[in-house]
């Protein structure tokens, strides 16, 4: 009998809270331009939204090995925690695919934004936009795609011809807004 009782004093204490009453609690202010440009930061497979600078593998070999290689080896071939970068060519349509940025990838503007946004795994975010673009030219000269002197920039980067462009499958479903 007591839970019925507490049941009913607690139906209508929930009743007696009057709807659409809020707690204000003060924080924040309205996001302005400068807030909402320093979180757009996306790329887009044509390179819209790339910053200007450049890098070539060469100047992207040192910041691979201080930044990068604790994880993913030092040729890129990862380890048990961290995956491959490179090789892994010709295996996607194997029982045993290797899925790294040559045999993978659809675009290299995408693995500039991947490298700026999460990299290095312990300071994500923290390379500037030229070690960003010299270590992306250093991971696709590990797979073949560029060479070692070849300058990486926001205009080159979206004509590049990654391995496996197109291997993906459109997607035919209407897009939903």
């Amino acid at each position: 009998m007591s839970n019925m009782i507490l049941c009913i004093v607690i139906i209508v204490a929930a009743a007696t809270v009057p709807i659409g009453t809020a707690t204000r609690y003060n924080l924040g202010h309205p996001a302005t331009a400068g807030d909402i440009k320093a979180c757009d930061i996306s790329v887009a497979p044509d390179g819209a939204g790339l910053p200007e600078g450049s890098g070539t593998a060469l100047q992207g070999r040192a910041v691979y090995e201080a930044q990068c290689a604790i994880c993913h080896g030092a040729r890129g071939e990862g380890n048990a925690d961290y995956p491959p970068l490179a090789g892994g060519r010709g295996t996607l349509n194997t029982d045993k695919a290797v899925l790294t940025v040559g045999s993978y990838w659809p675009y290299a503007t995408t693995v500039w934004d991947y490298i700026h946004r999460a990299m290095p795994y312990r300071n994500p975010g923290s390379l500037t936009p030229n070690e960003v673009y010299s270590v992306t030219a250093y991971v696709l000269f590990m797979n073949g795609i560029v060479g070692l002197r070849d300058q990486v920039t926001a205009k080159s980067i979206p004509a590049l011809k990654m391995p496996n462009r197109d291997g993906f499958v459109p997607d035919p479903r209407p897009d939903v807004k």
